[in-house]
């Protein structure tokens, strides 16, 4: 394991470092300590590494990630794995604001909380809250999946395209063109398979399902005051 003090090395360096990697295999898994809420740490991974941070960190930690398998032990700040491609970020604790904006694929799992905003412009991947999400999460979502263990705060799905949102507490409001859709037997299954997949004990059929209604697709007057 190669083990790097951001108390020691600046962040700039750490990143160049884990960037000279990419595209590399074999690599030993890689330990942050001493990030104490520094900004941008593993951002623009691309290679298959693992990285465990250990402590809180910032914003953008683990943006535009691919490939990596990226942990950290602690809180994050706004912009947690933004735009993210693939691979795997996990936080154990909470996530500020933003957490898995524009992703387009990967596993984002939040053990904790996530505030306003999660998944907001989802293009695909999963990210799974084994906590609750604030207040205009999964706005305007194209594509993926949302998993929130606890409550959603108002506006949930606003604006939502083809993103599917599922929520085991309460929802404090759905957003324009956001509605409760039936929950099959398939999707109690795939629904399983991916808590099984983010490490969360939490029981398929207790969640409920969201998405569009789809009459925001097309302009129509009718509908003019949901735009």
């Amino acid at each position: 394991m190669i083990t790097v003090d951001l108390n020691r090395v600046d962040i700039r360096e750490l990143n160049q470092r884990l960037h000279d990697l990419n595209g590399d295999d074999g690599r030993a898994p890689w330990r942050i300590v001493g990030p104490d809420g520094r900004h941008s740490i593993a951002v623009g991974l691309n290679a298959p590494l693992t990285v465990v941070v250990e402590g809180h960190v910032g914003y953008y930690c683990a943006g535009m990630n691919q490939h990596a398998d990226v942990t950290v032990n602690g809180h994050a700040g706004p912009g947690l794995a933004e735009n993210m491609m693939s691979g795997t970020v996990r936080v154990t604790g909470n996530a500020s604001q933003g957490a898995g904006a524009s992703a387009h694929g990967g596993l984002l799992v939040i053990e904790g909380d996530a505030s306003s905003r999660c998944g907001i412009s989802l293009k695909g991947g999963d990210i799974v809250v084994g906590g609750s999400v604030g207040h205009m999460s999964a706005f305007m979502a194209q594509a993926g999946r949302l998993v929130v263990c606890g409550d959603a705060g108002a506006g949930l799905g606003d604006s939502i395209y083809e993103a599917e949102l599922y929520v085991a507490g309460s929802v404090g409001g759905l957003g324009a063109d956001c509605v409760e859709k039936d929950m099959t037997d398939d999707h109690r299954r795939r629904l399983a398979e991916l808590l099984c997949r983010a490490g969360i004990d939490a029981d398929a059929g207790s969640f409920r399902r969201y998405g569009s209604a789809r009459t925001l697709y097309n302009f129509h007057v009718d509908h003019a005051g949901a735009y």
